[in-house]
């Protein structure tokens, strides 16, 4: 028996029409037999079936907005058929052969986003099939996006800080529905100026950084315009953009600014009340852009002599002088050489930024008056004898400016001598009078000089000055001769005139004034003066007789020295004061024996010298010049020694000196009948070796 296999209802179209199949029959034994039996398969007829896709599911279409009509699918059936769409559509349409067709461009933004179609195939038996199709518009990127916000002028404060919002830009993209939106903000500034940002996902637009509106060129010119622009997706695709203007708004936040903040004004002593001495209007400035936040006023003065002075009118900045100024007529007690003002520069807008001024007003005195003396005229007494640089007087002279001015003292050319300013010196701060030379009663006896007495504004006054010289015994006498050789005979009785007389003069003394008296050399008292006071003429007398014989007299040369004083008493009151001038007179006297006495046989040889010490405060760098240069002398030995004896050192080194014998310290041992160290024993043994 034959079966089928498979599919019990074949596919005719699809499986063959006709089958050969050969069966062979065996017995046990081995004999076979070969048939052939043929099958034909018999078409039989079947209703239409879809092929493909349709004929087990819905199928799905896709077409893009913006498509051009056309063919968008082909049904295939199983036996020739015709096809029927319900419901009729006038959007689609499908051909005899099953090609489905799109009949318009579908806009996604405005057409359904989806077609159900409902496909029949019909046999020419009438039986039929039915398939669904469902054509889905795609979306497509072809609608450009626009701004939905009304608004395109903003504002903004000045100094916002980074991140304040501005404002919230809006737009849609008719592509994208429902969705999310894919749009992008970006935002372009033509004028260059990077003060904003955008969100790029939201479109809100940020204050980026500082933004000073009192610089250029946004204080003249405060708008800012930007072009907004947004894209959609992809990238490069639709976009749309719009032009916002920002308008940066002024604020009060700069204070008023002063060229400077101290200010130093002089005004004289003499200045009345209303004079303007500073209009601080004209000194200070507000950098804000708009006007409303430039205004500023000037608070009232305060600090040290505020009463004195005061703005003009109230809150301008010009300060002017009400009190009054004049140092030596003070109103208030005392007047002050300088006064300390303060005021603020103060914003009239809030929040009132203000700065201090400081303003130091000094008064500046006026020289109104001369200097005045104590005294309308002067006079000094002073000694002749008096030293050099002694102050003989004080000449004192005031000034009713306030601060005294300062008075110097000069000498102007004196009466009588026109020398006399080599004579007299004034310290030129303190009046004190000083001689700087001796003076001479005998030269003059006064002298009247022009003190005169300036400030340091020149003005200027004299006063006569006299110095009355009083005399004094400063002459020493002067006598002739000043030296004698006389010889006296050794028997020349006593009382009788030696053979010498002296004539003296004195410029200051009268003749009467005169002593006379031996220093030295008078051995015995041989020898006096006759007058020995009262007169300018003596004669020298043997007042003893010489005695060699008996041994007494032993000197036959006699060295006398004679003094010869005045008695001048002038201007003393006080005679321990007394000031006594001397002169000298050198005699020298031989002896001559008789001849019958032994005569020295020695000859004398008398030499007289006479030395005066004269040294002269004035020359005190003679010694300090002397004590200077030994110091610098005995410096440069010493230095240069150190020198030599570290040359020495560096290269004559010392000899080397021989090594000192180290102590044997081995133990004593007996050797011979006696003790030896070790060392000796081994030299004992080495040498009795050798022999």
């Amino acid at each position: 028996m034959v079966v089928t296999t498979g599919n019990p209802v074949p596919d005719y179209e699809a499986m063959p029409h006709r089958f050969e199949l050969q069966i062979l029959a065996y017995d046990e034994a081995g004999a076979n037999d070969l048939q052939i039996l043929t099958i034909q398969v018999l078409d039989i007829p079947e209703p239409p079936m879809f092929l493909g896709n349709l004929k087990y599911q819905t199928v799905m279409i896709y077409q893009f907005e913006g498509s051009p009509s056309g063919n968008i699918y082909q049904i295939s059936v199983s036996t020739p058929v015709k096809y029927s769409m319900t419901p009729a559509s006038p959007l689609f349409s499908v051909s005899g052969t099953g090609t489905i067709s799109s009949l318009k461009v579908f806009d996604y933004e405005k057409d359904p986003h989806s077609y159900m179609l409902n496909i029949t195939a019909t046999d020419h038996l009438g039986r039929n099939t039915s398939g669904t199709l469902i054509v889905t518009i795609i979306n497509k990127n072809d609608e450009q996006p626009y701004f939905t916000m009304k608004q395109r002028a903003f504002s903004v404060l000045e100094e916002s800080l980074p991140g304040t919002m501005v404002a919230n830009v809006t737009a849609k993209d008719p592509d994208d529905g429902e969705g999310v939106s894919s749009l992008r903000f970006s935002i372009n500034n033509p004028e260059g100026i990077p003060s904003f940002s955008i969100d790029a996902v939201t479109g809100v637009l940020l204050v980026a950084r500082r933004i000073d509106r009192d610089l250029d060129p946004l204080r003249e010119h405060p708008n800012i315009t930007l072009i907004i622009r947004v894209d959609d997706r992809p990238s490069g695709g639709q976009y749309a953009e719009t032009e916002i203007v920002v308008t940066i708004e002024d604020i009060n936040d700069k204070p008023p600014e002063c060229d400077k903040y101290n200010y130093r004004r002089e005004i004289k002593e003499t200045a009345r009340p209303g004079e303007i001495i500073l209009d601080l209007k004209d000194c200070c400035r507000d950098y804000d852009a708009e006007l409303r936040n430039q205004l500023f006023n000037f608070t009232g003065l305060s600090g040290v002599g505020s009463s004195k002075f005061t703005q003009d009118p109230p809150g301008s900045g010009r300060i002017k002088l009400i009190g009054n100024m004049d140092l030596e007529n003070a109103t208030d007690g005392a007047e002050k050489e300088e006064y300390t003002l303060t005021t603020e520069v103060q914003n009239i807008a809030f929040p009132y930024y203000a700065n201090i001024i400081y303003i130091y007003v000094k008064i500046q005195p006026v020289n109104e008056f001369k200097p005045v003396f104590s005294d309308a005229s002067y006079a000094f007494n002073v000694s002749e004898i008096a030293a050099v640089y002694s102050r003989i007087g004080q000449v004192i002279a005031t000034d009713k400016d306030v601060p005294p001015t300062g008075i110097s003292y000069s000498i102007s050319v004196g009466k009588g001598n026109p020398n006399f300013s080599e004579i007299f010196w004034i310290d030129p701060t303190g009046g004190y009078l000083t001689i700087i030379a001796r003076l001479d009663y005998e030269t003059w006896q006064s002298a009247i000089l022009t003190v005169q007495a300036s400030d340091n504004d020149g003005e200027s006054v004299t006063v006569p000055v006299t110095v009355n010289v009083l005399e004094a015994n400063d002459e020493p006498p002067i006598c002739s001769p000043n030296s004698y050789l006389l010889n006296i005979p050794v028997d020349q009785t006593s009382g009788s005139v030696a053979g010498f007389h002296i004539t003296c003069v004195d410029r200051d003394s009268s003749p009467r004034s005169f002593r006379y008296s031996f220093d030295s050399g008078n051995v015995n008292n041989h020898f006096a003066f006759s007058p020995n006071a009262g007169s300018n003429v003596s004669r020298l007398i043997l007042a003893s007789p010489f005695d060699f014989e008996s041994g007494l007299d032993k000197i036959w040369n006699y060295r006398l020295k004679v003094f010869i004083t005045d008695d001048n008493l002038l201007s003393v009151g006080d005679r321990a004061t007394v000031r006594i001038e001397t002169g000298t007179v050198t005699l020298t006297i031989n002896v001559i024996p008789k001849p019958t006495t032994e005569a020295p046989t020695t000859p004398r040889v008398i030499i007289l010298t006479s030395r005066e010490n004269v040294y002269s405060a004035l020359a005190w760098y003679v010694p300090f010049i002397i004590s200077l240069g030994s110091v610098i002398l005995l410096g440069l030995l010493a230095y240069l020694t150190f020198w030599l004896a570290k040359y020495i050192r560096a290269h004559c080194p010392p000899k080397p000196r021989a090594p000192k014998p180290r102590a044997d310290k081995q133990p004593l041992k007996a050797t011979g009948g006696r003790w030896v160290g070790m060392r000796q024993q081994q030299e004992l043994t080495l040498s009795r070796r050798s022999t």
